[in-house]
């Protein structure tokens, strides 16, 4: 997950994204990744990430997305099987919560290791 204590998380985002704005409950459709870097439990630096339609390239298309954008991790309130197979086979840790809807307090939690990685008997059907 961590490179030196380096999280680099993308947290789903409505909008124009930032650590201010609403989480998506559906990681393939938000608007945007803000994608959040965190150092030794600190945030260090936001960028925002836009999120192409669903459609191009598909299930796996935010996973090649974040993939290239360095992001090691991903927080989720809900992933499909093949997306959470294609971040596991990346390298990108995916965490799961569906209670915290601001992005930066969610990154606040990741930071400080306070959310779980997912159950992969979690995941949503028909993805």
């Amino acid at each position: 997950m961590t490179d030196n204590g380096r999280i680099v998380l993308a947290v789903p985002s409505n909008g124009t994204g930032g650590l201010e704005s609403e989480r998506s409950g559906h990681f393939g459709r938000c608007d945007c990744f803000t994608v959040v870097e965190i150092e030794d439990g600190a945030i260090v630096a936001t960028r925002v990430v836009a999120n192409p339609p669903h459609e191009e390239g598909g299930c796996l298309r935010p996973v090649n997305l974040l993939a290239g954008e360095g992001v090691n991790a991903l927080v989720v309130a809900g992933i499909g099987g093949r997306p959470l197979a294609g971040f596991n086979d990346a390298g990108i840790t995916v965490y799961f919560d569906t209670q915290v809807p601001v992005v930066g307090a969610i990154a606040q939690l990741v930071a400080a290791g306070s959310v779980e990685v997912i159950d992969p008997s979690a995941v949503c059907g028909g993805h």
